[in-house]
């Protein structure tokens, strides 16, 4: 499991444009990436559309932000249309970052276990270390908590 001061694991994923987005591409700005379960399901709408609102200030703060999850770029494409979002998801139908970064696990859901993605946010610096990790994340005012998680990392 990855912890706080550890290196970031290198990506390459395809965003909802199928234009590849590699973590060495975005050396110098803090990046927040963030996992979700699913495209167009309740708590993922309200996770994006709270990251889309707050992007103006993440940008103010040198920051990009990154929503991954192992839907594929089409039905990416088809939620930041139909949500009107302003970040940029990408898509990693192979799991392969998912569990790089240790989120592809086992859940269990009304007595059904089944191996999917946990809900987790990372904070990564310009040098592409881990500043800050939540896990399990609940919806509601995270966007809010990783702002503020971001601007104490850089005071």
């Amino acid at each position: 499991m990855l912890k706080i001061d550890n290196k970031a694991p290198e990506f390459c994923l395809p965003n909802q444009d199928d234009v590849e987005i590699c973590m060495r591409d975005l050396k110098g700005k803090w990046i927040v990436l963030y996992f979700y379960p699913k495209d167009n399901t309740p708590g993922c709408t309200t996770e994006a559309c709270d990251f889309s609102d707050a992007l103006p200030e993440f940008n103010d703060l040198n920051a990009i932000v990154l929503g991954v999850s192992a839907d594929s770029t089409e039905k990416h494409r088809n939620f930041i249309e139909k949500k009107d979002l302003s970040i940029t998801l990408l898509s990693d139908e192979e799991k392969s970052m998912l569990q790089d970064y240790g989120v592809w696990q086992l859940k269990k859901n009304y007595g059904k276990e089944y191996m999917g993605i946990v809900r987790t946010t990372f904070v990564i610096n310009p040098e592409g270390t881990i500043k800050a990790i939540w896990g399990k994340v609940k919806v509601k005012d995270h966007a809010k908590e990783v702002k503020e998680k971001l601007e104490e990392l850089q005071a």
